[in-house]
């Protein structure tokens, strides 16, 4: 199904997890979803793969290089008026570079029990569900 729009828009995120949290951002309050959680990435731009976008948007939101990742969970979503999205999670298993917040309103390290008290953009739920249940430690560890 695609949206009511008829936008269909690939986008990529990726998992970072150090000391068993995760690393989660939040938008600013200007942004399209204002103030939502989200895990770093982004749209997919015509002719890149999704590990070609997940290294792009990780190298400009958080000044790193993604040496490598895995996928670990998909689905479509959509967003009412906008768009129907095509997510892909990676998790991120080597990188290079220190993480540095260079677009987010604030990043944070989370405990994985903890991410459904943050407030999480829509596409994200169902993957935040698989986390938090039994099947979580499967997908990180």
């Amino acid at each position: 199904m695609i949206g009511e729009t008829g936008k269909q828009i690939d986008v990529v995120a990726g998992l970072i997890l150090r000391q068993q949290r995760l690393l989660v951002c939040q938008r600013h309050e200007s942004s399209v979803f204002p103030l939502k959680w989200e895990f770093p990435g982004g749209k997919v731009e015509l002719g890149e793969s999704y590990l070609d976008a997940l290294k792009r948007e990780l190298r400009e939101e958080l000044g790193i290089e993604v040496q490598e990742a895995k996928e670990i969970f998909g689905h479509n979503h959509v967003y009412p008026g906008a768009a129907e999205a095509r997510l892909k999670f990676f998790l991120i298993n080597h990188y290079r570079g220190e993480i540095r917040n260079l677009v987010f309103k604030q990043i944070s390290w989370v405990q994985v029990a903890d991410l459904s008290q943050l407030d999480f953009l829509e596409g994200d739920f169902p993957l935040i569900h698989k986390l938090v249940s039994s099947e979580g430690p499967a997908l990180l560890f």
